[in-house]
């Protein structure tokens, strides 16, 4: 078994030839929509138990890394209008090699008879549009993916063995099959071969970064391993 870790949200840098876009978008990229607060803190502590592991910190708002291409947000309201050689150029830049590092290494260790199992750490808002988001950890994955099922059940399992005050919840706040990444992924891969697993962590804990923070992040990889 091979375990790859990655993280599509890590930061909210604006390359430099895009400043001039987003010269009245600090606010907006300091957010939630900006970047995935405390993604990155926890992927780089879940890359220590990884066999492969990838992020970007380039901000969302340039470009969705985890929305496929056919998307209508995979560029943000801030990079509009965009020609299609500016998209490309975008793409070329930022998208295309995130996602071909990572499913090379994908395809090469399912080429040597390597099961892989794939967590891309994500962080959630603890509102949005007015609604609280009634969960402090979510494990997204497609239902109809039996190993999916299982690892997300153990793994909850394991949690809520050390941690059992956490509300831990599946496919919350987002369906596992919705546009992403992983969902692309799965395509390509039998249920034998790749099981995809998107950690989503409220950022109540991030945004406070107390010991309850740290716990958290030390119980999620622990507990992960165990469940493997």
């Amino acid at each position: 078994m091979k375990v790859i870790v990655t993280c599509e949200h890590g930061g909210n840098k604006v390359p430099a030839g895009y400043s001039t876009a987003f010269k009245n978008a600090k606010q907006v990229l300091n957010t939630h929509r900006g970047y995935d607060i405390g993604a990155l803190d926890l992927y780089q502590q879940f890359s220590s138990i990884a066999d492969f592991s990838i992020y970007s910190t380039t901000s969302r708002l340039v470009v969705e890394l985890n929305r496929s291409l056919h998307h209508p947000k995979l560029f943000s309201e801030f990079m509009q209008p965009l020609t299609t050689t500016q998209a490309e150029k975008v793409l070329a830049e930022h998208y295309y090699p995130y996602r071909q590092k990572a499913e090379a290494q994908i395809a090469d260790w399912v080429q040597h008879d390597f099961t892989v199992v794939h967590v891309s750490v994500h962080s959630f808002t603890p509102e949005l549009n007015g609604k609280v988001r009634k969960a402090d950890v979510g494990l997204l994955y497609d239902p109809k993916r039996e190993r999916e099922q299982l690892l997300a059940a153990r793994w909850r399992q394991q949690m809520q063995m050390v941690s059992p005050d956490l509300k831990i919840r599946y496919n919350y706040p987002y369906k596992g099959t919705a546009d992403g990444f992983i969902t692309q992924v799965r395509k390509n891969y039998t249920n034998e071969q790749y099981a995809g697993l998107e950690l989503e962590v409220n950022q109540r804990f991030p945004i406070k970064g107390t010991d309850e923070w740290q716990q958290l992040k030390t119980d999620l990889i622990q507990t992960f391993s165990r469940a493997l």
